[in-house]
């Protein structure tokens, strides 16, 4: 599994833990291996700039998610349908300073912030929505098994008061 973090926000960010994170969240999704995923942190204004272009909203968002190939049900997520070449998952763009806001809101940590918007946008990328409330259901819980996976693997107590839901945004 290929991950790439490219880190041009200006904040310092633990690059170590967001690769962990999802690499354990696309491991969990069954991902296939060969899969590629990059994962952006950007500045407040970038952010505004690309939420204005794709989203049609004004201001920045935490997290923003590209999907760049289609995905193969009936293979998995991940897989290429024309042999063993891997597939672009995607994009996952994070903007620090909106997660450090939503962070100070929610009561708890940048980091642990970041660890679930970066979740969040994964979960886009392999094509859950939250628009109805259904759908919201259904990512929200994933979401929250996830990130309580993930924390228990590397010895963090999966801490039932960490909002599992973006706090600020709407994106």
């Amino acid at each position: 599994m290929s991950i790439e973090i490219s880190n041009e926000s200006g904040h310092e960010v633990d690059e170590a833990a967001l690769l962990s994170v999802a690499r354990s969240t696309l491991d969990e999704m069954g991902v296939n291996p060969m899969a590629e995923l990059s994962i952006l942190l950007i500045d407040v204004g970038y952010m505004a700039e690309l939420n204005h272009r794709w989203m049609e909203k004004t201001g920045p968002t935490d997290v923003l998610a590209f999907p760049m190939d289609e995905l193969d049900a009936d293979r998995g997520p991940g897989a290429d349908e024309d042999g063993p070449e891997p597939t672009l998952l995607g994009d996952v763009v994070l903007c620090p300073a909106v997660a450090e806001k939503q962070a100070k809101v929610a009561g708890h940590s940048t980091p642990d912030e970041l660890m679930l918007l970066t979740v969040h946008g994964i979960l886009h990328l392999l094509g859950y929505d939250h628009a109805e409330p259904e759908e919201e259901r259904e990512m929200f819980g994933l979401q929250n098994r996830l990130v309580s996976a993930y924390r228990r693997s590397i010895g963090i107590p999966a801490v039932a008061d960490i909002p599992l839901k973006p706090t600020v945004s709407d994106h």
